[in-house]
């Protein structure tokens, strides 16, 4: 049935098309409560805001602590199309009468789009208090979440509470899921993410110090997941020491791919020579990739005359280079990138990557992952994990290594 109302509502506005801005029936500005329907009936919940600025349309995807804004909407008769700012990902809407929204989310993947359905309500119409909570979940929390395999891995959870209100950061030990907000009512737990690529609901029950739920990430994947409050709760040390190099003796790396304008760039270019180089192994579909974007623009453009440089090696959805450089040409322009973005040709899920794109590496299994360069061409340094400004303390952690990290390579 969800299929085939999906293939009707497409139907509907696709017909339609998408031209200006210029419609007979705009969206009505205000904050709207939005959903995600998986094929499993959940129901993911996000936050969209609509503005009007001299007469343009702005959206703005509330993620916790974040406004995500978006610019590139288009119009036709009742039907918009809402662009995210990076990753290949926009809405398709219809307006139903004057305060409720009906379309699909559609997210770029590596074969297929994936398409799911989305509606919102202005948040005026559809308010709903919940239940006195009946339990806290303020504090840390050691995690562990059971892939469907029925293998382990290990998370930190650290959330505030004010009321029924939750907010908070999970860190797993590559990454963290960045912003989460939810709500809690009685002993129940609700809290999500949505920010163009993540998708995300966590759902689970409080009994006392644990709790234990059920995590449903993008359109059909889940796990289960439980949790023990613990104030010292901490992540495994990720074990990739500098030994990942290749062959005897074999400390420099040796590639060169053309950047999204089509140039062919090398590391062994004139401009690397003698110089500290970062590498930044990310892909533009990668949100955790977006906040380390976001970060290492800022510090290239605050260090560059230090003798830094900072390249980014992109592992995309596919191996169409057109594709690829059109999706990492949004990240240019979000964040301004003043470094070059380099297609490495193979995708993000290709076992052999590291093999094909940097041989003398013994694999690249996380997304971001960060290597440090010598002024002399040698690998010092891989960090496999990166936690974004959503963690707080752990994101002053990690820009304080890197800064030790980088000053240290900038005294030999």
């Amino acid at each position: 049935m969800i299929k085939k109302q999906l293939i009707f509502m497409l139907c509907l506005i696709l017909a339609t098309g998408a031209t200006t801005q210029q419609t007979k029936a705009p969206l009505q500005q205000g904050r709207w409560h939005a959903s995600l329907f998986r094929n499993d009936g959940k129901q993911i919940p996000f936050v969209i805001e609509l503005r009007y600025d001299q007469q343009q349309l702005f959206a703005y995807i509330v993620n916790g602590r974040e406004k995500i804004r978006t610019e590139n909407i288009s119009f036709s008769e009742d039907s918009a199309v809402i662009r995210m700012p990076v990753f290949e990902s926009f809405f398709r809407v219809r307006k139903v009468g004057t305060d409720s929204l009906n379309g699909v989310w559609v997210k770029g993947a590596e074969g297929e789009d994936i398409i799911v359905p989305f509606s919102a309500r202005l948040a005026a119409n559809s308010t709903v208090m919940p239940a006195k909570a009946k339990g806290s979940i303020q504090g840390k929390w050691s995690m562990e979440i059971t892939r469907p395999n029925r293998t382990k891995r290990p998370a930190v959870g650290s959330f505030t509470q004010k009321g029924n209100k939750i907010s908070g950061f999970i860190l797993t030990p590559s990454a963290d899921y960045r912003y989460l907000e939810g709500t809690i009512a009685g002993d129940s737990i609700l809290f999500s993410t949505f920010d163009g690529s993540h998708a995300m609901l966590f759902l689970a029950r409080i009994s006392g110090n644990k709790m234990s739920g059920t995590f449903y990430n993008g359109a059909s994947a889940k796990e289960d997941w439980v949790a023990t409050r613990n104030e010292q709760a901490a992540l495994p040390q990720a074990n990739v020491p500098v030994t990942a190099v290749r062959g005897s003796g074999e400390e420099k790396l040796n590639f060169s791919f053309r950047n999204i304008d089509g140039a062919t760039v090398s590391i062994n270019d004139a401009q690397y020579k003698g110089k500290v180089v970062v590498l930044q192994v990310m892909g533009s579909w990668c949100p955790n990739c977006m906040d380390e974007t976001a970060f290492l623009s800022e510090y290239y453009r605050k260090n560059k005359d230090r003798g830094i440089e900072v390249i980014a090696l992109a592992y995309e959805l596919s191996t169409d280079e057109s594709r690829s450089a059109n999706s990492l040409r949004k990240f240019r322009e979000k964040f301004n990138v003043p470094y070059q973005m380099l297609i490495t040709g193979a995708t993000a899920s290709d076992p052999e990557k590291a093999e094909k794109t940097l041989p003398q590496l013994t694999a690249l299994k996380n997304f971001p992952t960060t290597i440090f360069i010598d002024r002399e061409g040698k690998v010092k340094a891989i960090e496999t994990n990166f936690y974004g400004p959503a963690s707080k303390e752990y994101h002053e952690k990690f820009k304080r290594e890197f800064e030790e990290t980088v000053n240290k390579l900038l005294r030999k």
